[in-house]
């Protein structure tokens, strides 16, 4: 089997329990570390660790929500739409579809124009 480390550690990071469980909890709604933490029924450093990893994949996006009182937190939301892995000519390849709002689609749909 050849796979390359990208592949191999993605594959790790989505092997635990606790990363699907963020991925699915925010995939509904943005959800702050102690939301998670409680949804997930897991410690709070657990949460930051496994956020970290994710968001070093792509797999989350931290964002700043600011609250009608002024005050602001920090919450997490899917960043995937979703996954393909493909098994062929003895490789794993995995791909990765990353969400896009309207102004990330027009950015990309820009530049690959441009470089037509």
């Amino acid at each position: 089997m050849s796979t390359d480390g990208s592949n191999d550690e993605l594959l790790e990071l989505l092997g635990q329990e606790r990363v699907r469980q963020v991925l699915a909890a925010t995939s509904r709604e943005p959800l702050s570390a102690k939301e998670l933490s409680d949804e997930c029924d897991v410690a709070l450093s657990t949460i930051y660790r496994r956020a970290e990893e994710m968001v070093a994949h792509d797999l989350l996006v931290e964002r700043t929500q600011i609250e009608p009182d002024g005050s602001h937190h920090s919450v997490f939301v899917a960043n995937i739409d979703h996954l393909d892995i493909d098994v062929d000519g003895g490789t794993i390849d995995v791909n990765v579809h990353i969400r896009e709002d309207a102004a990330q689609r027009f950015s990309r749909i820009w530049s690959d124009i441009r470089e037509l």
